[in-house]
């Protein structure tokens, strides 16, 4: 992506078996287009937006004496990458350090790493990292370096090992050196160990892992400089629901590689500033400054945007999308890899009832949301992965809107007078879910209607999550954006194994998921995974409600980033521009 050509990009992608179909789209443009509706899966448009106008003329001048102002809808929570598994943290995190492997669009290309290889089994994993690297700090890239990150994180304990600071470590590795009973975790590590020998570094795991290499791209497994690790070595958390450490909520304790540096957070104006790395190992960024400015609301978002005070701002409401355009603004609209869904957590009564959860999927009216609040091209979704990752299966059971039907399933199971509390977040829009409210008041007019009373229940962002993952809410809205192309980050990410949020025991998912998670044969795996699909679908753990594309808009005047489905938007792309 930022420095690779594109047939290296296109031979790594290849090398890496990326599951992906990718077609043609193009970025939203002056003439408004953005993109129809789409009704099944083979008209859904799972590619990568392109710019096609050509370069424009660069605006050097103001490159360097004006930063340039994003909008994002809600805070970072860590400046350390292995202690964060939200979107906003990653915006920032991402400018600042750089991983082993990139993603191009889904495609899994050069980072640090220009080139690897993997044994037959899978089980040995080795990156020829670049040379001439240098962390902000001055230390050098190495293969010790990349090997002190990895045995940090591997020998995390206390609260370092709580989902709630670690999650994505444990959803690739497993477990820790020595896992802590506390904290939950009671599957074995796959990881053994990382040896270095000058500018290359091997990782080696107990078993083959379909995560591999897409993994090495998420950005929570950036690799900080080892005098960063030094400078926090003796940092602990004693509990799973300690606060974050003092170093990860200020600037100057950690150093990436990445074309930006850390400047300054200021928590009380919510705005994170970078500076551009004039020693970054790739094309250098093109805007100086680089800022980070929080606008929970969206509307707010698209008003500062008017008023000239951001230059950008994410997820812009779908009804404001022709509007920005008319007015001259750019709405470039991302690929669609991102599934909205609605939990049911079998730890409340009586939800552990499959004809209960039935009766809710039954009651459910999905084409009505996505008609009337999502943006054009979402569609609805029948099971837990987007259509375009192997293993969609047309085989799974699905659950057609019928409110009559929902009703007869409920009396069947003795819950006529079913009453449930439903949780959905406020002040926050996600890519999988721009209007939280709207959609909460859609489906629960559908599960009135079918007779079951419902009990709101908002809560704010910064509690969602952990709320969510407690088992706290019966019913709750929450979706996924992919971190690479393989169905595990989907999955694997909820059904691997029993947890709180969803509140279920079943070894048939359970088994079918490490079965194709851990079958190195390509074609066999295909199958594992329609199974493991259809096995998901049966034991209904939550109804999957639609996938969607997120769109993002600039002000006239910049020459933006390539934007990602995974909304993994390289800032260091971005241009000022002589235009109005």
């Amino acid at each position: 992506m930022r420095t690779s050509p594109t047939t290296v990009r296109r031979a790594l992608a290849a090398a890496a078996g990326a599951a992906l179909a990718v077609g043609l789209f193009t970025a939203c443009g002056s003439d408004g287009d953005t993109g129809g509706d789409a009704d099944t899966a083979e008209d859904f448009d799972f590619s990568c937006p392109e710019r096609t106008d050509g370069e424009p003329q660069i605006d050097e001048a103001a490159n360097e004496s004006q930063p340039f102002v994003f909008g994002t809808p809600g805070d970072p929570t860590s400046l350390d990458p292995i202690l964060a598994s939200d979107g906003e943290t990653f915006r920032v995190n991402r400018q600042v350090f750089d991983t082993l492997l990139d993603a191009d669009c889904t495609d899994t290309v050069p980072g640090l790493a220009e080139s690897f290889e993997q044994n037959p089994e899978g089980t040995e994993w080795t990156f020829h990292l670049r040379e001439g690297v240098t962390f902000h700090d001055g230390a050098p890239l190495d293969g010790a370096a990349v090997c002190k990150n990895f045995d940090r994180w591997a020998n995390f304990k206390g609260g370092f090992q709580s989902p709630n600071f670690t999650y994505y470590y444990s959803a690739v590795f497993g477990g820790f050196a020595e896992n802590d009973p506390a904290m939950g975790i009671e599957t074995e590590s796959i990881f053994k160990g990382c040896t270095a020998d000058g500018l290359t570094a091997t990782i080696s795991i107990s078993q083959y892992t379909s995560s591999f290499p897409g993994a090495f791209t998420l950005e929570s497994l950036s690799i900080i400089s080892p005098l960063s690790i030094d400078a926090v070595a003796d940092v602990t958390l004693p509990a799973a629901d300690s606060p974050l450490p003092e170093y990860t909520q200020t600037v100057g304790t950690l150093a990436g590689t990445g074309p930006y540096k850390l400047q300054d957070w200021n928590h009380s104006e919510q705005e994170v500033t970078l500076v551009r790395n004039d020693d970054y190992f790739g094309e250098p960024a093109h805007v100086k400054t680089l800022i980070f400015k929080t606008i929970s609301d969206e509307t707010a978002r698209r008003q500062a945007l008017e008023a000239g005070d951001i230059h950008g701002y994410d997820l812009a409401a779908p009804a404001d999308a022709q509007a920005l355009l008319d007015a001259g603004y750019q709405v470039p609209i991302r690929g669609v890899f991102n599934l909205l869904y609605l939990a049911y957590t079998q730890g409340h009564a009586p939800l552990e009832d499959h004809a209960v959860r039935e009766a809710l999927s039954y009651a459910v009216d999905r084409q009505r949301i996505v008609d009337s609040v999502l943006p054009a091209g979402g569609m609805v979704a029948t099971q837990f992965i987007p259509p375009s990752l192997e293993g969609y299966s047309d085989d799974v059971a699905t659950y057609e809107y019928d409110t009559d039907k929902a009703k007869e399933l409920l009396a069947e199971a003795g819950a006529e007078d079913l009453s449930l509390t439903f949780c959905y977040p406020t002040d926050v829009t996600r890519p999988y879910m721009p209007a939280p409210k709207d959609i909460f008041d859609i489906i629960a007019s559908d599960l009135e209607a079918a007779g079951v009373t419902v009990e709101a229940r908002p809560i704010t962002w910064v509690e969602y999550i952990p709320t969510t993952r407690s088992g706290e809410c019966p019913l709750y809205l929450l979706g996924w954006t992919g971190d690479f192309a393989d169905p595990y980050n989907f999955l694997g990410t909820w059904f691997a194994a029993p947890s709180t949020e969803w509140g279920f025991d079943s070894p048939e998912v359970f088994d079918a998921i490490a079965a194709a998670n851990t079958e190195p044969d390509a074609a066999a795996r295909v199958d594992l995974w329609k199974a493991a699909n259809e096995a998901v679908m049966e034991e209904l753990p939550g109804l999957p409600i639609s996938s969607s594309p997120p769109s993002i808009a600039f002000a006239a005047n910049v020459y933006p980033p390539d934007v990602s489905p995974l909304t993994r938007e390289d800032f260091a792309q971005v241009s000022f521009t002589t235009g109005s």
